[in-house]
């Protein structure tokens, strides 16, 4: 009786990261800590391409998952840039040409602002379970934190990636590496973190590099300079009339 009430105590004691063995049980846990109903952010992206390296930062308004609104703040010639996602469908606004343009088809692989990040990857589900299927992998450390390996398979055809390697740290729930591959098993994009913050009671990458392989630069840097979590955000901030 000793025994069992001492196996029963130990196992209420034990963290739930341990117990949560299963893939798709981890990768659920991974989307709650990222999500929020709504948020506002600014953040930086530093390119670092063939011909030099330039300094992007920019503010963004998001609902849920079909609702977002960029506009770029610096430097000078791309001040006044916007994006709208709403649902399925993307447009930009460009202040040189004063043009509203919807972003479709084989334009949606195209970089944002030359970065190694795709206007596809902007419009991509942002909630991993609604596409991919998860098992565990492996395990590995990561900033000297003890991460699962996570093996993610889509489960339908019009994704971006058809699979994906994710490291998530095991207490925080928090992916520190990614893997993003193509049907034939190509490599195409990484990602690294590089630092981590507590913000609004939950673990949120701070500093990280993401990677496009069919490219020869450096990467791209994303540094969240400030994050709001469900803020309130008016209505009329996701129409065209505001991309103008």
């Amino acid at each position: 009786m000793r025994a069992r009430l001492f196996i029963i105590c130990f196992l209420l004691a034990m963290p739930i990261a341990i117990l949560a063995q299963n893939g798709n049980e981890i990768l659920k846990r991974v989307d709650e800590n990222m999500g929020a109903e709504s948020r506002i952010h600014e953040s930086t992206m530093i390119i670092h391409g063939r011909r030099g390296t330039r300094t992007v930062t920019s503010r963004s308004w998001i609902i849920g998952i079909d609702k977002s609104f960029t506009e770029f703040l610096s430097p000078a010639r791309e001040r006044g840039t916007k994006m709208l996602k709403l649902e399925d469908e993307l447009w930009t606004y460009s202040p040189s040409t004063d043009r509203t343009i919807r972003i479709a088809g084989h334009m949606l692989r195209q970089s944002v602002m030359g970065s190694d990040l795709s206007y596809e990857d902007a419009m991509e589900d942002p909630h991993l379970p609604n596409i991919y299927t998860a098992e565990k992998d492996g395990e590995e450390t990561i900033l000297e934190r003890n991460c699962w390996i996570l093996k993610l398979t889509a489960t339908k055809n019009d994704v971006a990636y058809h699979s994906r390697r994710l490291w998530v740290d095991k207490t925080r729930y928090l992916v520190l590496k990614e893997e993003r591959f193509a049907k034939s098993g190509k490599l195409l994009k990484t990602a690294e973190v590089k630092a981590v913050k507590r913000m609004d009671n939950r673990w949120v990458a701070t500093h990280m590099v993401f990677r496009d392989m069919l490219k020869k630069g450096k990467g791209t840097e994303f540094k969240l300079n400030k994050v709001t979590f469900n803020a309130n955000i008016p209505a009329h901030r996701f129409s065209k009339a505001a991309l103008r």
